[in-house]
């Protein structure tokens, strides 16, 4: 195998060799302090191409849920992009700064906002650094340069460019927010739905099986015996009709929060012998939105004269979540 330094690295070398100690040492202190800032910037965990018309623009969402479009990409569907390297030294794709401040544009860009919220934001996207801005300061934009085409501001062939991208952009914008836009083409639509509802079951869902606590009174059987036109007491003092549990499942499981009952369901699953749903709820938040929702539901039950009356307050103040199939409760008790 050679030894032999080739590419970038041997031009690197010979640059060090040309360098002064002190201007190596600059040097060096200078890559570190990039690497730190690099390790500072929020992450984005998701990315996609939005899509308006023919317009094809980068975006990415950052762990903290901010989303972003690129730099570039904003440039390009404003038609700001400079074909060649503009004068005085400035970088190619600059040129979002240079409007931005445009003397007779920035009364009506920087009206409803602070200058802070036009500033580039940087985020890393596996291991690449990424320039780019917030996504509603394309609409602001196109806001903006509407507003001054109204007003007969556009001066330059330029603006008027620019102001007939912006109205390209609008019309595509009114169809869908932006923010729905970005969240589909990044999947974190999916993701933050995903997410949102595992909180919820952490919050929800005991770890461990919980110890006994008598929940569910005798007054909730009463109303239930009553509502259902059922004898109450009945003959034998612990009966109760075996679809009761569908019931309590429908009327309180089922209308906690998105996905509980279903979770409840598949830890009950895991025990060798059947438990009360109730002892798979967390013992502090779990059970004292329980507890809050049984006084609703009992509350509704005395103030029902039958089954139908007291699902209609129910389903109206208290729906239920996740129903996919709804089950035939309505059929002769037997």
């Amino acid at each position: 195998m050679s030894d032999e330094i080739k590419g970038k690295a041997k031009g690197g070398v010979e640059k060090a060799a040309k360098m002064t100690p002190e201007e190596r040492k600059a040097l060096s202190q200078k890559m570190v302090e990039a690497k730190k800032e690099k390790s500072l910037l929020p992450l984005a965990t998701h990315t996609g191409i939005l899509e308006i018309g023919e317009l094809k623009i980068p975006c990415y969402v950052t762990e903290s849920g901010e989303r972003l479009l690129s730099g570039r990409g904003m440039q390009e569907a404003l038609r700001l992009v400079d074909a060649e390297a503009p004068p005085s030294g400035q970088k190619p794709g600059s040129r979002m700064d240079r409007f931005l401040g445009t003397k007779s544009l920035k009364p009506l860009i920087y009206r409803r906002h602070t200058p802070d919220h036009f500033a580039p934001v940087k985020c890393i996207y596996q291991g690449m650094p990424i320039n780019g801005y917030r996504a509603e300061v394309l609409v602001d934009i196109c806001d903006a340069m509407l507003e001054a085409r109204d007003l007969k501001m556009l001066d330059t062939p330029r603006k008027q460019i620019i102001a007939k991208q912006c109205d390209i952009l609008i019309r595509g914008f009114a169809r869908v927010g932006i923010i729905a836009l970005i969240d589909e083409a990044t999947g974190y639509q999916r993701d933050r739905a995903r997410d949102a509802l595992a909180k919820i079951l952490e919050a929800f869902v005991a770890k461990e099986l919980q110890p006994y606590v008598k929940t569910f009174d005798a007054i909730f059987y009463e109303q239930m015996f009553r509502l259902r036109g059922l004898p109450y007491p009945p003959e034998k003092v612990s009966y109760r009709p075996s679809y009761f549990g569908h019931l309590t499942n429908d009327i309180v499981y089922g209308r906690l929060a998105p996905g509980v009952l279903k979770a409840l369901k598949e830890e009950a699953k895991k025990e060798e012998k059947k438990t009360h749903f109730h002892r798979h709820l967390t013992p502090g938040y779990g059970r004292l939105e329980l507890i809050k929702h049984l006084s609703l539901v009992m509350a509704y039950m005395r103030d029902s004269v039958d089954w139908n009356s007291f699902i209609a307050k129910l389903n109206k103040y208290a729906p239920r979540f996740n129903e996919t199939m709804p089950l035939n409760l309505d059929e002769a008790d037997r």
